[in-house]
């Protein structure tokens, strides 16, 4: 009988033990973002190497921090949600100091990301038909309507063709030898600064950092 006590109490402390390290394991859970910035490639003028990249956001207070690519698209953990617009905000001054980085960023959660993934907007496009899948980044779209899709430029080698409140999702396509810029036409179309990315570079991005 004191055997069974013995191992339903070893047990019961065991079940204790495991919850609170599952309860504190929740609670300090790392929230991963994504920064797009716009105009960033990686050793060029004015524009950090991968290390300075990477050591601006964790001296910003970042858990870790990955460079994706060479086009200023950093991975970056925080402790808590709220401190990932703090910790980026650290690393734009950072960086501005440190090599002269201007251009601004754009913060989205990798669940977020995920989420847009979900919605598929380029299902019915023909990769074949087309010279790339774009989604841009800026802070709103406000200056565009859904009921002006599909939106064309003069050209017709740029087509948006949906829209979040603060992403766009376009098409560019090649006309003679040069294919749009769906950067270039939003900037011109919002009056805002726009960063774009290849929708397939986001698709990797999320499905090694997810």
């Amino acid at each position: 009988m004191l055997a069974k006590c013995v191992k339903s109490y070893a047990f019961t402390t065991w079940l204790a033990v495991r919850s609170e390290f599952y309860s504190r394991a929740a609670k300090t859970k790392m929230n991963k973002h994504v920064a797009f910035f716009r105009n960033l490639n990686l050793g060029r003028p004015n524009c950090p190497t991968k290390v300075q990249f990477e050591e601006a956001f964790v001296a910003a207070g970042a858990v870790s921090a990955s460079s994706f690519l060479t086009n200023g698209t950093m991975v970056f953990t925080t402790s808590s949600g709220s401190r990932s617009k703090r910790v980026f905000n650290g690393a734009c001054e950072i960086l501005r100091r440190t090599c002269g980085l201007k251009e601004p960023g754009y913060i989205r959660s990798i669940d977020y990301l995920t989420q847009l993934i979900t919605l598929d907007p380029f299902v019915e496009i023909e990769s074949d038909s087309v010279y790339a899948c774009c989604v841009s980044f800026v802070h709103t779209t406000d200056g565009l309507s859904a009921l002006q899709l599909p939106l064309e430029s003069k050209r017709r080698d740029v087509k948006v063709l949906k829209l979040t409140d603060s992403e766009a999702f376009s098409v560019s396509i090649k006309v003679g030898n040069t294919p749009g810029s769906p950067n270039a036409f939003l900037e011109k179309r919002l009056g805002l600064p726009v960063t774009t990315r290849s929708w397939n570079t986001v698709v990797r991005l999320v499905q090694k950092h997810a």
